[in-house]
């Protein structure tokens, strides 16, 4: 049974699946997304992939998704060439962020 009080807060959780295209490996883009990722406290995986891009799973409140998208964006401007971004309902999987290899 949930408490009333815990009911806003996990509506408002929520999980992003983005793909960043472009010169993303080698570049330090995983530890970027590490480091922003620890600072706004949200929880998931980012990892290079076999053909080139990289992949990152988070989960978080909006607020703290979308910082962590506008984060990258700006940290890593030049080096992403395109981004997509699914939202989906979160899945309570993960208990940190960590770097997939």
């Amino acid at each position: 049974m949930l408490l009333q009080a815990e009911i806003p807060a996990m509506a408002q959780m929520q999980r992003i699946h983005v793909l960043y295209t472009g010169t993303v490996q080698g570049v330090g883009f995983r530890f970027t997304a590490e480091r922003i990722a620890l600072r706004l406290g949200i929880t998931g995986f980012v990892k290079n992939r076999s053909d080139g891009n990289v992949e990152a799973v988070c989960e978080g409140d909006r607020q703290q998704l979308e910082a962590f998208l506008k984060g990258m964006s700006e940290n890593m401007y030049g080096y992403i060439g395109d981004s997509r971004v699914d939202w989906e309902p979160p899945r309570g999987e993960f208990s940190s962020f960590e770097i997939r290899f």
